[in-house]
């Protein structure tokens, strides 16, 4: 996917052709990969700030977006909990982790990041990943039409008390605490390129930040929520046009030229 263009994101050059193959039958679609990052908060002056990196534009995937720590499945996640919780300890050093057979919600202190994979860190000082920390926020599928694509758990957490985020990825190449207000409205600016679900998932905040909520306020509100819907983009035409929709997100919504518009 593309970045952002005076508040708009950018399409990229290519979906035409893709969307218009899928449309077509010409294309299979990839199983998505399962994966999940985290909207990690917390109480600044002047209300809940969510934690952002900006992806190198040397990355395959979601390059030059700002975006939350995250990542790919790995084969011995227990889940896209557990996924979530590794990935924000590599990714911001970050440690959602307690005593094994401690209490609910104990944590153990932050360790200087020495380059430790997360489940050495675990076994050397017995923890057990607290994914009871977390809570689901939402789940976007990358559309069918693309080669590279994620089912994503998308995570919220307050920060832990004591604990500070690092940028720890060779991944990202800038991160950011922003208030959910000033970081759409960087994106509206086109400062911030950020693809449709951080947006989505960013106004999903807004209510919060404006009736003073905190960070654990949030996350506990997720906590009691019913799991989040899948949010799966729609491609079909209209007259001539190619039309691409997410359902009940219409500020995405794009209409891209047909192949006798586009040449093919």
């Amino acid at each position: 996917m593309g970045g952002t263009a005076a508040g708009r994101w950018a399409v990229p050059a290519d979906w035409p052709r893709r969307v218009g193959a899928l449309v077509r039958g010409e294309v299979t679609p990839v199983v998505p990969r399962l994966s999940a990052t985290v909207l990690l908060l917390r109480d600044g002056a002047a209300g809940i700030e969510v934690f952002l990196l900006r992806r190198r534009t040397s990355m395959a995937f979601a390059a030059g977006m700002y975006a939350y720590p995250g990542g790919a499945a790995e084969a011995d996640d227990a889940s896209p909990a557990y996924t979530a919780v590794r990935e924000t300890y590599e990714e911001t050093g970050v440690l959602f982790a307690g005593p094994a057979g401690g209490p609910p919600g104990s944590l153990a202190a932050q360790e200087p990041d020495d380059g430790r994979a997360f489940a050495d860190v675990l076994a050397r000082r017995a923890l057990v990943a607290r994914t009871e920390l977390l809570a689901p926020w939402a789940r976007w599928i990358t559309p069918e039409f693309e080669p590279r694509r994620y089912d994503t758990w998308f995570w919220v957490a307050a920060l832990p008390d004591g604990q500070r985020c690092a940028n720890a990825s060779t991944e990202a190449d800038r991160t950011a605490w922003l208030r959910p207000a000033d970081a759409l409205a960087g994106y509206g600016r086109g400062a911030y390129a950020m693809l449709p679900p951080t947006v989505a998932t960013l106004r999903r905040l807004l209510p919060y930040a404006e009736d003073g909520a905190r960070a654990a306020d949030v996350r506990d509100a997720a906590a009691a929520a019913p799991e989040p819907e899948p949010v799966l983009a729609r491609v079909g035409t209209d007259g001539d046009a190619l039309v691409v929709t997410w359902p009940g997100y219409a500020e995405f919504d794009i209409r891209l030229p047909g192949p006798s518009a586009s040449g093919e």
